[in-house]
């Protein structure tokens, strides 16, 4: 690897760190292709994608931001799981690795924290982004067909009114 593909791969790695709030890092060492691209193709479905980088690189491309803990993550062979949803990424890594005890979860960075394997699977157990909305759209919908069903009601008994009235009369 020369100069210039180093320099592009530090300005990839920057933004990769810029630009997605959780990064997860793991260790595949053993893993097959076919186990790999598997792995890929379940995070491309999410949104999410994995990646092999040279430690070396990505601890420039971190320039000491996350200090010695987080320097201490990239030891060995180790790829970066990232998505633009901060749990996304977490939750497939951590339900990949139960399935398959080649894949090891280091640890992750999260904008400036370091955080170990249980605060990237403490990460993996909580709703995913669209998850939340689907749930706040739910709850916000819930009080307006309340408030709707209650404000039928009066109008519908004043109709049943008039109406039993009208057939007494008739």
């Amino acid at each position: 690897m020369d100069r210039a593909q180093k320099a592009e791969s530090i300005e990839e790695l920057k933004s990769v760190f810029a630009d997605n709030a959780t990064v997860v890092v793991t260790q595949y060492t053993g893993m097959t292709f076919v186990e790999m691209s598997e792995l890929r193709n379940r995070l491309r479905k999410e949104g999410a994608v994995v990646k092999v980088f040279k430690n070396r690189l990505a601890q420039k491309a971190l320039d000491g931001k996350v200090g010695e803990k987080g320097d201490a993550l990239f030891k060995g062979p180790v790829a970066l799981v990232y998505s633009a949803d901060p749990v996304t990424a977490a939750k497939i890594s951590v339900q990949y690795a139960k399935e398959n005890d080649k894949l090891k979860i280091i640890g992750g960075i999260m904008d400036t924290e370091v955080l170990n394997e249980a605060g990237v699977k403490s990460l993996a157990t909580l709703p995913s982004l669209d998850e939340l909305r689907g749930k706040l759209v739910g709850l916000l919908q819930a009080p307006a067909t309340k408030i709707a069903g209650v404000l039928q009601a009066p109008a519908g008994a004043v109709a049943r009114v008039i109406g039993a009235h009208a057939r007494a009369n008739a």
